[in-house]
């Protein structure tokens, strides 16, 4: 039988001793990618998930009925709210496709009433997920001692990188035949190259959910998305080829996904501050809130790609007080993501901007 959902309370969280220190360090850390890869180009790109390979215009419906445990923040009404979706991959360096990185998708939803988080601008809701299951490292400190390490081979190597992420896409095939899997291995090189829009994304770490406490997902269920489930992009001699097939296939079908909320029911089996377990789903089933459509259309149209991929950014902390993103990563992402924006904008002389309405 299923337990309750937590009720969500300021003390689920625990803050660790020094960690405005460690923020100081992911900032810095975070500079060094920012600068070097703005020495090279002729602009900023973002400190991570640099590269886009894909812009959309969709529409999330929220579910009628949801019982009140659902029926939180953004899903507290049923009805329809414009959208747009960035597709990416992780790395802070813009690099050829033949190098595999995990992918990520952020949601901008747009027209949404509450009350707002601090410091969050606009009236929208961003929503960031990931296709792994789990963050690479437990802790903020941890993570700094990862992001270190990419900083010093951002912008470098770009050869070694290509044979290194062809040795670890070997290692993530001999870990999954033992079904395991390592989310560092996937950050470096080693994730499967696989096409974006077949993938089921992750919040992977937890938020408030109104009352209650959740992570949540993003799954696939149009056909056309669900055959595209798992294929590999071939990207040898297409530096650009994940983009291209995004947009060779968002020409022709119709994408739909479900979103689906997993609430917290036990603190100790599904943990606020470790975001390397993953909740059981037999204890804590996911269940649908809503859809995400977005109908056939090019998916980089070159003022859609100014819009979303130049002039705005996106941050767990944008949104509404009810979708409060909690745990130590979630509280290190709050001001590593506006000092990252905030270079961009500053470098490129373009401000970010929270849109109001969808573009035409």
């Amino acid at each position: 039988m299923t337990r309750p959902p937590i009720r969500y309370t300021p003390d689920v969280e625990t803050p660790k001793p020094g960690e405005d220190e460690t923020i100081a360090g992911l900032n810095d850390a975070f500079d060094t990618i920012l600068e070097r890869t703005a020495g090279d180009g002729d602009r900023a790109v973002r400190a991570v998930h640099a590269k886009a390979h894909g812009v959309l215009a969709g529409v999330l419906e929220v579910d009628g009925g949801l019982p009140a445990e659902l029926a939180q923040g953004v899903f507290a009404t049923p009805g329809r709210h414009d959208v747009l979706m960035r597709l990416s991959t992780n790395a802070g360096d813009i690099l050829p496709d033949v190098i595999s990185l995990p992918r990520g998708l952020a949601i901008k939803v747009l027209d949404v009433a509450g009350e707002r988080l601090p410091g969050a601008e606009g009236t929208t809701q961003d929503f960031i997920l990931n296709n792994g299951t789990v963050f690479q490292a437990k802790d903020a400190d941890a993570f700094l001692s990862n992001l270190k390490l990419l900083a010093k081979t951002t912008d470098r190597l770009e050869g070694t990188k290509k044979v290194l992420s062809a040795v670890l896409r070997g290692v993530h095939h001999a870990l999954d035949a033992v079904g395991t899997q390592s989310p560092a291995v996937d950050t470096l090189g080693g994730a499967p190259n696989v096409d974006p829009l077949g993938e089921t994304y992750h919040s992977i770490t937890p938020f408030r959910w109104g009352d209650h406490i959740a992570k949540f997902r993003v799954v696939p269920i149009a056909p056309a998305l669900r055959e595209l489930s798992g294929r590999i992009v071939d990207a040898h001699g297409r530096e650009n080829a994940i983009r291209e097939d995004v947009r060779t296939e968002m020409q022709r079908i119709d994408a739909q996904w479900a979103f689906e909320v997993q609430l917290c029911r036990d603190l100790d089996r599904q943990p606020i501050e470790d975001p390397t377990v993953v909740w059981d789903e037999a204890e804590a089933p996911f269940q649908r809130v809503g859809t995400i459509t977005a109908h056939a259309q090019d998916s980089w149209d070159d003022a859609r790609v100014q819009q979303v991929d130049e002039e705005m950014r996106f941050s767990v902390w944008t949104g509404l007080a009810a979708h409060r993103p909690l745990g130590n990563i979630n509280r290190a992402r709050n001001a590593t993501y506006r000092h990252s924006a905030d270079f961009r904008a500053r470098v490129n002389g373009c401000p970010y901007r929270e849109p109001a309405s969808q573009p035409g």
